[in-house]
């Protein structure tokens, strides 16, 4: 791809928000673009399977509780399956320890701000290393 010197492409990091409060959603969402990322929204469980199959994300971060009592963890263990593997975190305003398989999911407090944007930028760089390590591998390198 050719670019101009008059323009400038910057592809931002991509971030699913999965939540079926729209005041929680809209906040995180406007906060985390505030933050310099693309970020797409999904108000349930399944509207976030569809976004999950038509786009790749860096990170998936979902609310615990929505139109079920598991549908945070069904959102990020489809995410968890796509090819592409976006980290993924439940973000709450309450504490939970919240289990997959027994061990214990990811967890964001969004009361924070500076704290949150600080793990969401520590995930999408942790996934990021994750992904080069798995095509060295695949390429014989590493």
């Amino acid at each position: 791809m050719v670019r101009s010197s008059d323009s400038l492409e910057i592809e931002l990091a991509r971030v699913l928000r999965v939540d079926d409060d729209p005041a929680s959603r809209l906040t995180l969402k406007t906060v985390l673009q505030a933050g310099g990322y693309h970020v797409d929204a999904a108000a349930s469980a399944a509207e976030a399977f569809g976004k999950l199959d038509d786009c790749e994300y860096e990170l998936v971060l979902s609310d615990l509780q929505m139109e079920s009592p598991e549908a945070g963890l069904k959102v990020l263990a489809h995410a968890r399956m796509k090819d592409y593997k976006p980290a993924t975190a439940i973000v709450t305003t309450y504490r939970s320890k919240a289990t997959e398989n027994g061990k214990v999911s990811v967890l964001i407090e969004s009361e924070d701000v500076p704290e949150l944007l600080s793990k969401v930028a520590g995930m999408i760089s942790d996934r990021a290393r994750r992904r080069v390590n798995r095509e060295l591998k695949l390429a014989g390198i590493g």
